[in-house]
């Protein structure tokens, strides 16, 4: 174990936290691999095996990111930034419905099968908005001055992404919003942007109605979910795939069925991504869940700590950009398990089936890890003094 560390970098209960979630996630992924066996074909080691191999990938990324120096990652975002752009350009014209999927989310890439370029898109955008804030920190920066350098590229992201998945755009939103009010971004320019945000939702969302063939059954379908979600209607086809996952949660009792014993993950949709919790918690039992919920909360706790000890303004900011959306997104999936929020399409960080979302919260982790591991010299004018932590900031704020 001693040698195993010697070779890693950063916060080790991040490690930790990261091998457990990865080595337990294969127990429910061969368990409710069985829905995909029947409806898809194949077999469940396939589909184990195929897990196995993202998951291997998605921890060479974490390993070799966490070797990078955090500062570098400022430019890289300027380089990645606008080909996800592109990227996401070519799925929404041209992408690949997976899984009965009603809008083209994903693009084949040849040696690696389908990728989710909103995911990429994502996580180049925190960290360009990230460095961003940190290069104008202690600068009176105008409404106008910022609108080209930062809010063209937030905004360009979420017409793209908006359109296939309204989930991933709100989250993409939200959590700019979150990094430039960390960073000091003023709160009237703030309450501007979101005015505008609504604005074009709205502009959208009349343009889709009016013009349905445009983006057939996108609107729609955003409002029969909130609809069901709200009217708990059973004969919806998202109240139908919640009724069943709460029907797997009851059964689970205080320690479960076992493991792969489950009976509704033959019956359940999305059974090894958007529902796994509701399996894990069937064959794990009360227990289970809780330890799984423990594991996120230890995380965002390492996440808050790290960002604390960051020796600078971009290094606070990155950790906070890329690590709690991981938290967010694994709270919104166990949320829709219990009917506690609408149907939506994220997967369990680690745990879910899903090269694309595997592989980017080990890129978003390898960054984390990069920044508490950060040891070389930061430039004089973004090293932090103890009283200027954005987050210490942000606590008197509030």
């Amino acid at each position: 174990m001693q040698r195993l560390f010697k070779h890693i970098q950063g916060d080790k209960t991040i490690w930790v936290i990261i091998g457990v979630l990865s080595l337990f996630s294969f127990m429910p992924i061969y368990s409710a691999s069985s829905n995909l066996v029947y409806t898809v074909g194949g077999s469940t080691f396939g589909y184990m095996f195929k897990h196995l191999v993202h998951l291997f990938l998605g921890l060479a990324i974490l390993y070799g990111v966490h070797k990078i120096p955090y500062r570098f990652f400022k430019g890289l975002s300027m380089l990645v930034l606008p080909i996800s752009i592109i990227l996401l350009i070519i799925t929404l014209t041209s992408g690949t419905v997976i899984q009965g999927a009603n809008a083209s989310r994903w693009i084949r890439i040849p040696l690696v099968g389908t990728f989710q370029p909103s995911a990429l898109a994502a996580v180049a955008l925190y960290v360009y908005v990230a460095q961003y804030m940190a290069k104008i920190k202690d600068k009176q920066v105008t409404f106008k001055e910022s609108i080209l350098p930062l809010w063209l590229p937030v905004f360009l992201v979420l017409i793209f992404v908006l359109p296939a998945n309204f989930s991933t755009a709100a989250l993409i939103f939200l959590m700019v919003l979150i990094i430039t009010f960390i960073g000091g971004y003023p709160l009237k320019y703030l309450l501007s942007i979101v005015g505008v945000g609504l604005l074009f939702l709205t502009i959208f969302i009349l343009v889709a109605k009016a013009f349905p063939g445009t983006f057939p059954h996108r609107v729609d379908t955003w409002i029969s979910r909130i609809d069901s979600f709200s009217k708990k209607e059973a004969s919806s086809d998202q109240n139908y795939q919640v009724n069943l996952a709460k029907q797997a949660i009851a059964s689970g009792g205080i320690i479960g069925l076992g493991p792969g014993k489950s009976i509704q993950k033959n019956f359940l949709p999305q059974s090894t991504s958007d529902f796994i919790f509701a399996i894990i918690i069937e064959e794990f039992g009360f227990v289970g869940g809780i330890v799984i919920i423990a594991g996120y909360l230890m995380l965002l706790l390492r996440i808050i700590i790290v960002a604390r000890r960051a020796p600078s303004t971009f290094g606070v900011l990155l950790v906070i950009g890329v690590g709690l959306p991981i938290i967010i997104q694994a709270s919104v999936n166990m949320a829709v398990a219990v009917q506690l929020f609408p149907v939506t399409g994220q997967t369990l960080p680690l745990i879910s089936s899903g090269g694309t979302s595997i592989w980017m919260v080990c890129l978003a982790l390898g960054m984390i890890l990069s920044v508490s591991a950060a040891k070389e010299e930061v430039p004089e004018e973004e090293v932090l003094i103890e009283d200027q932590n954005p987050l210490d900031i942000l606590s008197e704020t509030i």
